[in-house]
């Protein structure tokens, strides 16, 4: 009995997750406290720090909530940190849960307009390359003032829309029949050569939208929900935001744009698959049907969700609300006017957000530690012993390389934490801040699109129902992110330690475009420690 109990709570513990990462997990509880009271609170402070990294990393054998949730629920039972400073950092970084909360669920209530745009892409314009042009655009764009896991969320949808569409007709499968479309047993052999050239198709596309949620996301305080955190601790709004960013952001910007048309000229890393004509065939005569048989309520929504999009984009440039309550008003507003009036209608659009809102949580608990044990402060020192352009060279790296294996999230909250400590100790002056925290935001942002583990959109959609129907592998997805990971990181590198950014900052203050912030200005939060 006794064993049978044993077995049955090991085989509960983290579920289906592999028997080693199982024992991994475990090992890192046993051995903290034996670290932190046996050996040095410092040394087992960065020991967390890694095994949550670690956590981060493998979050395809399991999602990092719980394994990192019971490390952070550890550290604090045995004094690496208190309830008090996870909460202060959770209180100090509020609008950024808000954003999470409110603004993915309300983005949920506009799907339906961001399906129909996509769609007529793909239907209308007969250039790949436009296109993919277009994918990539559209993501950056939408990401700039919309959450950018629900960005790759519509476009999954539309890939696996038009995937079971061609799939059940080239099944042979009429409209009324039911068909699954995860399996290729009633496929004839004539069809599978269109479906395999169909699959690298949508994998261009998903990829080119994927990245160009990147491009827009590291534009504006929006964007990415570490953008914010930077934004917040900087007292930048969302104008001052965006116009910061951009002497590094516009030249990355077209950068990534011409990396797209490149690619899917020269047809490498697995760029450059046509769509079929037989395909083609298949989704116009869909989407002619499903415009048949849209109702004047259907266009009535579209044009509502329209205006509402509108609303959301200049209530951001004006800061006329912080962001999470211009989020719940867009709730307000998209079911009010589309007749979503029932509560569960309404529950199924916070279903997205709540799991990561919650990681964010434990990433706070984590920071609490990395602040009460100081363990950062001698990386910060050393890094601040180089000056003007060098030091914020030596943070654009440090940022990316980190982001690439973790979270951009957890890596931007800890590195714009330390930065403001250097502020408040005087060991660094505002506008040397302010170029730091840009430094750091195009860090976490630029370089981590080189693997799934560093941006949450191209980890969802790696772990989406799509990956494996387009046979989009974690291998692959590295591959095809390789090119625009190169240009990404070097032209932000380079804008950087060229001068360019510093000179344009300058530039900007003499035209009274952005202004100074004093040293002690009200803005700056207090880092709480």
């Amino acid at each position: 009995m006794q064993q049978s109990f044993l077995s049955a709570f090991y085989k509960n513990f983290l579920g289906n997750s592999p028997e080693w990462y199982k024992l991994s997990i475990i090992s890192f509880l046993v051995l903290n406290p034996i670290l932190f009271f046996l050996i040095d609170p410092y040394t087992a402070g960065w020991a967390l720090v890694i095994e949550f990294i670690f956590t981060l990393a493998m979050a395809l054998k399991c999602y990092p909530l719980q394994p990192g949730g019971l490390l952070a629920i550890e550290a604090v039972m045995i004094g690496m940190t208190s309830p008090a400073q996870v909460m202060h950092e959770m209180l100090v970084n509020f609008e950024v849960i808000l954003l999470l909360i409110f603004m993915v669920a309300g983005i949920y209530f506009m799907k339906n307009l961001l399906l129909f745009l996509f769609t007529k892409i793909v239907t209308k314009v007969r250039s790949k390359t436009i296109v993919s042009l277009l994918f990539c655009f559209s993501g950056a764009f939408l990401s700039a003032f919309l959450d950018a896991l629900t960005v790759i969320a519509v476009i999954i949808s539309v890939g696996i829309g038009f995937y079971s569409v061609y799939h059940k007709v080239a099944s042979n499968k009429e409209a009324h029949q039911e068909h699954d479309h995860s399996h290729d047993k009633d496929l004839p052999d004539y069809n599978r050569e269109d479906l395999d050239q169909f699959r690298g198709y949508l994998r261009n596309l998903l990829m080119h939208a994927g990245v160009g949620t990147a491009l827009g996301g590291v534009c504006t305080i929006v964007g990415e929900p570490q953008n914010l955190i930077i934004g917040e601790k900087a007292g930048w709004e969302f104008i001052e935001f965006a116009i910061r960013m951009s002497p590094v952001t516009i030249p990355v910007f077209f950068s990534g744009m011409l990396t797209c048309v490149l690619l899917e000229k020269v047809k490498w890393f697995g760029y450059g698959v046509q769509l079929p004509e037989n395909v083609l065939k298949v989704l116009k005569d869909f989407d002619e049907e499903e415009s048949k048989q849209r109702t004047k309520r259907d266009n009535v929504k579209l044009i509502m969700q329209g205006v509402i999009a509108v609303w959301l984009i200049f209530g951001l440039a004006l800061h006329l609300a912080p962001v999470g309550l211009i989020g719940l008003s867009v709730i307000v507003l998209a079911t009010s006017f589309t007749g979503v009036t029932e509560e569960h209608q309404i529950g199924h659009a916070f279903e997205e957000a709540l799991p990561f809102t919650a990681l964010l949580a434990v990433f706070f608990a984590i920071v609490a530690v990395i602040i009460d044990q100081q363990l950062f402060t001698p990386v910060i020192n050393w890094v601040l012993t180089y000056e003007g352009n060098m030091q914020l060279v030596m943070f654009y790296l440090a940022n990316g390389l980190l982001s690439m294996v973790s979270d951009n999230v957890f890596v931007g909250t800890v590195y714009i934490t330390e930065i403001q400590k250097a502020l408040t100790a005087g060991q660094i002056t505002r506008d040397q801040f302010d170029l730091l925290a840009v430094a750091i935001n195009t860090g976490t942002n630029l370089p981590s699109v080189a693997t799934p583990n560093g941006q949450a959109a191209f980890l969802f959609l790696l772990t989406s129902a799509i990956a494996p129907l387009v046979r989009l592998s974690y291998g692959r997805m590295v591959i095809m992110a390789l090119p625009y990971t190169i240009v990404l990181t070097l032209v932000g590198l380079a804008t950087i330690a060229t001068g360019h950014l510093s000179d344009t900052t300058e530039k900007y203050y003499e035209s009274g475009l952005i202004e100074h912030h004093k040293a002690t200005s009200s803005k700056v939060i207090p880092s709480g420690h």
